[in-house]
């Protein structure tokens, strides 16, 4: 039967794993071509990756992007990030200096890539001393014991104030969470926000760009309030910065 692939990966064809069964014999006597070996022990079924297009998955492929477009043009001497996806550090240190903190430290070695803990809701750093920052998928889980961190009802509040206390005067903060219609929580995994209530709490920020994922798996990159308040499991990417005195 056909089914739908998500993440704009359109229809999918599947093979049964009987039909797959009932074809490995003759299919392994093509396959070998006296060069490999193939057996019925090495079987290794992707049975579901016959889609009319590449699937994806919309937040973790879209915001990472948006992240690297930006950085592309503001080209920091330095960048920190804060517990944001590995992927996206790790690419980006090709050519930005990266220094990536997380409650779970990463092993990872790089040049230009430096790896560290951190508890986001009391950062290492003075005020006013960070030129470039991110945190991007992170503040959501922030005291929900998702990783470790302690039970912390306001700990995604904590780390706001933290991320806009450490940012400095005239320097950039890119910012991303889940955004919907309504606030809520599916705990233990994450909170969802409106734009109005990240708005609010980045009062004392400047919002440069806002760019949004909708339900839909669209990339809006000046999106509207009007429509990220119709998602019900959006991704909105904030870019703001911080007032120079």
């Amino acid at each position: 039967m056909d089914t739908w692939g998500g993440g704009g990966g359109g229809r999918i064809y599947p093979q049964s794993f009987e039909e797959f069964k009932r074809n490995f014999k003759e299919k392994v006597k093509a396959l070998t071509d006296n060069r490999f070996s193939c057996t019925w022990e090495d079987r290794l079924p992707c049975l579901e990756d016959n889609t009319t297009n590449t699937e994806f998955e919309p937040h973790y492929t879209y915001h990472p992007a948006w992240a690297a477009r930006v950085l592309a043009k503001t080209m920091p001497k330095e960048h920190i990030d804060i517990s944001s996806s590995i992927y996206f550090v790790t690419y980006i240190s090709a050519f930005v200096p990266i220094k990536f903190y997380d409650y779970r430290p990463a092993k990872v070695n790089l040049t230009n890539l430096q790896s560290g803990f951190t508890d986001i809701t009391k950062l290492p750093f003075d005020d006013n001393s960070i030129e470039s920052l991110s945190s991007m998928h992170v503040v959501e889980h922030i005291g929900l014991e998702r990783y470790g961190d302690p039970f912390d009802p306001q700990g995604d509040i904590k780390a706001m104030h933290e991320l806009e206390r450490v940012l400095k005067p005239g320097g950039n903060l890119l910012f991303v969470v889940p955004i919907a219609g309504t606030m809520r929580i599916q705990y233990n995994a994450h909170r969802i926000y409106t734009y109005k209530n990240i708005i609010r709490y980045f009062a004392n920020l400047q919002l440069v760009l806002f760019s949004l994922i909708t339900d839909d798996a669209q990339f809006i990159e000046n999106a509207d309030a009007k429509i990220a308040a119709k998602q019900k499991w959006g991704c909105g990417c904030f870019w703001f910065t911080k007032t120079a005195n």
